[in-house]
């Protein structure tokens, strides 16, 4: 539906809901934080094939930039309302530049690892960032929605073009490129909205956080589920490829198509009035993640494994944000937002050092992809009974 204006026309929905300097800084912010979760897997390649890490090592690595990352989440939580997300925004910037050059200029798995706590760390500070700018808009999930549609059109780029510079410059090379990306991202830290919270904090409200409801222990546990069923492949991704006869190219160019899906299906989800409460979409979105999670580790043909990435990536990147939007439904202030994607970066963690040990003791990853399948059906059966509710609750004006 549209909402009428003072003047009584009919309010459109367009992706230009917002002001376009808000705009790109939401879509920035969006890019900056979720630079490792997207392209952490390149590295993983390289590393693997330039000094011969093994796969329970590279699961350490990359669960140790996303337990940073979730660490950073859950710091920020009971603080949420009253942080600034540009000034998160700019230190994210500096020390996720710093770490990314530093780790190019080393191959010591001892020197890699401590880079990853401090990456993790500024990606965790860049997602608190952009959960609250777009906490302080009148549409959360629309916001978020936007912000991905613009990240993915920017991700398809580097998808194509990372890989071409792991190969002419090496793992040094991307780490450089990353860095390089973050620091461009990062300097658009003023133009996200940073307006007051929409419930002001005070002091004891901080020193002593409310507890989370029943609802928000829903939210979280199918966060949790979700979250680790659907991203305990996602570091190894282009190992998986790789196992079916796939180059690190190939991959890149299947991942592009995938983000460009991502980005149509959010500029859709963006635009679309009234899905902050969803109920179907959101059950919908990851019931085809599901699936399609199972079959990115079972197919064996190069076309089988595009289509699974591209309905994976797609679905993904609808369910997130109707997630987050259900977060925001119940709590407005932002902190259960901001406690569901800790938690999506704690499951992760532990999710890529279950396939690493996986990998190690099957000599595959074929496993995981089902078994994430089954996990992610449990976090829609638990999700299921909070989003009805909320549909059934008439919005407020």
């Amino acid at each position: 539906m549209t909402e009428p204006d003072k003047t009584g026309t009919p309010e459109r929905r367009s992706l230009l809901f917002l002001p376009r300097p808000a705009l790109a800084g939401i879509g920035a912010a969006t890019a900056a934080a979720h630079i490792g979760n997207n392209f952490t897997t390149f590295l993983i390649g390289g590393l693997i094939d330039r000094y011969g890490f093994t796969p329970v090592q590279m699961g350490v690595w990359s669960m140790t930039e996303t337990l940073s990352y979730a660490v950073a989440m859950f710091i920020a939580a009971p603080r949420a309302a009253a942080l600034s997300p540009r000034i998160l925004m700019g230190a994210a910037g500096l020390l996720v530049v710093t770490a990314q050059f530093l780790s190019a200029t080393t191959g010591l798995f001892t020197v890699l690892l401590p880079g990853r706590i401090v990456t993790g760390f500024g990606y965790g500070l860049a997602n608190v960032a952009l959960n609250l700018a777009a906490g302080r808009t009148s549409h959360p999930a629309r916001t978020l929605s936007a912000g991905i549609a613009l990240q993915t059109a920017l991700y398809t780029l580097v998808n194509l073009t990372l890989p071409l510079i792991g190969v002419r410059f090496g793992v040094a090379g991307m780490f450089v490129a990353l860095a390089i990306l973050s620091a461009c991202l990062c300097a658009a830290a003023p133009c996200l909205p940073d307006g007051p919270a929409s419930t002001a904090p005070d002091a004891a409200r901080i020193r002593h956080p409310r507890r989370i409801s029943p609802a928000g222990w829903r939210m979280l546990a199918a966060m949790a589920l979700f979250t680790f069923g659907s991203l305990a492949i996602w570091p190894f991704m282009e190992r998986t490829a790789h196992a079916i006869g796939l180059s690190a190219f190939y991959y890149g160019c299947c991942q592009s198509i995938a983000t460009l899906g991502c980005a149509v299906g959010n500029i859709v989800l963006a635009t679309r009035a009234g899905h902050d409460r969803g109920s179907g979409p959101v059950l919908s979105s990851l019931v085809i993640c599901a699936v399609s999670c199972a079959a990115l580790t079972t197919v064996s043909s190069g076309i089988a494994f595009a289509l699974a990435l591209v309905i994976f990536n797609v679905s993904w990147f609808f369910a997130y944000p109707l997630m987050l939007g259900t977060a925001f439904a119940v709590e407005p202030d932002g902190r259960l937002a901001v406690l569901c994607s800790g938690v999506w970066l704690l499951m992760m963690s532990l999710g890529s050092v279950t396939t690493g040990l996986i990998a190690w003791t099957m000599g595959g990853y074929g496993a995981v992809g089902p078994a994430g399948m089954v996990v992610c059906l449990a976090a829609a059966f638990i999700l299921r009974p909070l989003v009805r509710k909320l549909a059934s609750v008439p919005p407020t004006t």
